[in-house]
């Protein structure tokens, strides 16, 4: 019985642990972009011309 609590606490606390790094890495990527975009560097020329052709795309063919 101690067996199988102390691999259920285990796997529980691991998936746990993955959880929070996989938040810590989407977070640090935001954050990346984020300050890439708001330095004025070419990123931000690329990103928003590819919004603009997307915006251009969706225009004609409405």
């Amino acid at each position: 019985m101690v067996e199988i609590m102390e691999y259920l606490k285990a796997r529980y606390m691991d998936q746990k642990a993955q959880g929070i790094v996989e938040y810590a890495l989407i977070l640090a990527f935001v954050v990346v972009v984020a300050v890439a975009i708001a330095s004025g560097g070419d990123l931000q020329t690329k990103v928003s011309s590819v919004f603009d052709a997307m915006s251009n795309s969706f225009s004609k063919k409405s």
